[in-house]
This record gives structure tokens, sequence and C-alpha cells, in this order.
């Protein structure tokens, strides 16, 4: 278990600087557009259905790649999962609620933070 929490650390500290690169890099080409984040998320995405495939076999690096680089890179890429993976399952309803609760809390919980911190006396 400790090989496997040092592994998620590891992978996660790298992950957060890609992240930290790539919304830096990419994020500058269209100045008050989140284009940086919306690379993450799409490579995120497309780095966890590659490695969903690929790494059934190779569960001892799962930790270092997925749960790690990837969820230090963007949380986005597991949501992905979680979708694709119901809806493989045959729940499609299930996974379109997934969808639009995830997006909707999520949207609803970002907006009563910022108005809990602004509420907050200086």
């Amino acid at each position: 278990m400790i090989q496997s929490i040092l592994l998620v650390a590891l992978g996660g500290a790298a992950g957060s600087v890609a992240r930290f690169l790539v919304v830096g890099g990419v994020g500058r080409v269209v100045p008050g557009w989140p284009l940086g984040t919306l690379a993450v998320n799409v490579a995120g995405s497309l780095a966890i259905g590659v490695l969903y495939v690929l790494l059934t076999q190779r569960v001892q690096i799962a930790p270092l790649l997925v749960a790690g680089f990837l969820g230090g890179f963007t949380t986005f890429s597991a949501f992905s999962l979680d979708t694709l993976k119901l809806w493989e399952g045959g729940q499609a309803m299930q996974a379109a609620l997934y969808v639009a609760a995830s997006v909707i809390l999520s949207l609803a919980a970002v907006a009563l933070g910022a108005a809990l911190a602004r509420s907050i006396p200086a």
C-alpha cells in the first residue's frame, strides 16, 4: 500500500507541474479564454482512455500514471472515464445524469464557494 501511495504522490507532482506548464503556455495563445484548461482536459481524457485499455494487465504502474499523473494533470479525465464506463455498461441514462449532475452541481458549488469567501470580512 505504501508503494502505491508513493507512486500516486510522485505521479501527482509530475502531473501538477505538467498542468502548470500547459495552462501557462497554451493559455497565452488566446488571452481571456481558458484554452490551456481545455487542452489539459482533452489531453488527459485521451490519455486515460488509452491507459484504461493498455493497463488492465499492468496494474502495478496504474497508480503512478492514472491516479497520480493524470490525477495531478486533470481530474476531468476521471470524470470522462467514469462516464464512458457507465455508457459502455449499457447505462446511458445514468451516464447522462452523471454528466448533468457533475456539471450543474460543480458550477453551483464553485459559485457558492466564491459567495461564501466573499462574505468573509477581510
